[in-house]
C-alpha cells in the first residue's frame, strides 16, 4: 500500500501506487508513503528486531515515507502509539497536548486536524527517534530530503473485535440456542420490552465471549493475522519433510517470513491466522520467539515424524525459508 500525498497553495491530493514516475511532482510539497516496508525488504524488517522489547502482538509494521522540502501529510491524529525515525535528512515535528479536536477531510483520502499549539516543536536529525502516543495530534514537514522510518503499533477498537469474534462464531457455528421465556412475564402494554428480558439477551451474547477456550482460540487467529499483505513465496518444489531434517541437520538457518505474526497465548502458538498444534512445547516456544531458527533451537522435536510433517507444511506455506 503506497500513497503519494502532495499540497499547493492549501489544496491537497492524494494517489495511490503503484507508482512509476514523479517527474510531474517538482522538487517541493510532497511525500510518498509506504506500508508495510518490513514485509518485503529484508534490511528493514531487521529495523523493528530492538521493539521486540515490547510485545509483538502490538507492534503493527513498519511505514516508510520519502518527503522533498515541504513534504508531509498535514496535520492529523493517530489512535496508536507510532516511533519516528529520521533516516536521512532533516525534518520538523510538532506535536499538540491531547484535546478533543475537530478533523476535516480536505481530500477524501486525508484526514487532518485544525491547527494546534505545540508542545513539542522540534528538528529531528538522523538517528534521532520521536515518540507520539495515541491521540496526540501532530504533524511534520521535511525540511530538505529526508526518510522517515515510522514504527506503528496495533490498537484493535471495540468494533473490530465484536466484528471478529461474530465471524469466528458464525464460522464454527456457535450460539446455536434460542430465546425462550416459558414463563412470559406480564407487561402494561404489549410493545413493551421489560427491563428483565434485556438483562436475558444480553446473557446470551455474553455467555459466548465468557467461554475462555474460545475467547482465546478466537483472539490467537484474529490477532495473528497481518493486516497488510505478506510477501508469501511457497517453494517450489515443496519440500519433504526428510529434507527439512536433512538442511537444519547440516547447519541451514530457517527464517521467519518479515511480517509474519507469530503469538503465543497461554500454551498455545498462532502464526498467521493458523494454531500450531504441537505436544513439544519448548519446540514451538522456538519458533514464536526467534526470528531465525536452527537444529539446536527444535532439539528432540526434530525427531518426531509428526513435528516435521508440521514443520514442512509452515515452510511450505511461505511462512519460513531457507
Amino acid at each position: 500500500d503506497s500513497r503519494l500525498v502532495s499540497h499547493q497553495d492549501g489544496k491537497w491530493q492524494v494517489s495511490h501506487g503503484p507508482f512509476e514516475s514523479y517527474d510531474h511532482l517538482g522538487e517541493t510539497n510532497w511525500s510518498l508513503l509506504v506500508q508495510a516496508v518490513n514485509h518485503w525488504h529484508e534490511p528493514t524488517a531487521a529495523l523493528m528486531r530492538p521493539f521486540r522489547e515490547l510485545p509483538d502482538w502490538r507492534i503493527d509494521d513498519l511505514m516508510i515515507s520519502f518527503s522533498v522540502p515541504g513534504g508531509g501529510v498535514g496535520p492529523h491524529l493517530d489512535q496508536y502509539d507510532v516511533f519516528i525515525i529520521q533516516g536521512t535528512g532533516r525534518r520538523r515535528w510538532r506535536v499538540g497536548e491531547k484535546l478533543q479536536m475537530k478533523q476535516h477531510c480536505p481530500h477524501p483520502d486525508l484526514l487532518q486536524v485544525d491547527p494546534f499549539e505545540a508542545i513539542i516543536d522540534e528538528e529531528l536529525e538522523p538517528g534521532d527517534i520521536l515518540y507520539i502516543p495515541p491521540g496526540f495530534p501532530h504533524e511534520g514537514y521535511a525540511l530538505e530530503n529526508a526518510m522517515n522510518y515510522s514504527v506503528g503499533f496495533r490498537a484493535p477498537n471495540t468494533r473490530e473485535l465484536i466484528s471478529g469474534f461474530a465471524d469466528y462464531v458464525l464460522q464454527r457455528e456457535l450460539g446455536g440456542n434460542y430465546y425462550s421465556d416459558p414463563d412470559v412475564p406480564p407487561r402494561a402494554h404489549p410493545a413493551d420490552v421489560l427491563p428483565q428480558e434485556m438483562d436475558k439477551l444480553r446473557e446470551m451474547m455474553l455467555e459466548l465471549i465468557n467461554q475462555p477456550e474460545h475467547f482465546k482460540q478466537w483472539f490467537g487467529e484474529f490477532i495473528s493475522q497481518s493486516r497488510h499483505e505478506l510477501d508469501i513465496a511457497p517453494p517450489e518444489p515443496p519440500y519433504q519433510p526428510d529434507e527439512i531434517y536433512d538442511a537444519l541437520k547440516q547447519g541451514e538457518v530457517l527464517v521467519r517470513l518479515g511480517g509474519l505474526r507469530v503469538l503465543r497465548i497461554g500454551d498455545d502458538v498462532y502464526a498467521n491466522g493458523e494454531k500450531i498444534d504441537s505436544p513439544h512445547r519448548p519446540a514451538l516456544d522456538a519458533l514464536a520467539s526467534n526470528i531465525a531458527l536452527t537444529a539446536e533451537n527444535f532439539g528432540d522435536a526434530l525427531e518426531d515424524p509428526s513435528f516435521l510433517a508440521m514443520l514442512a507444511a509452515l515452510v511450505n506455506s511461505g511462512y519460513w525459508f531457507f
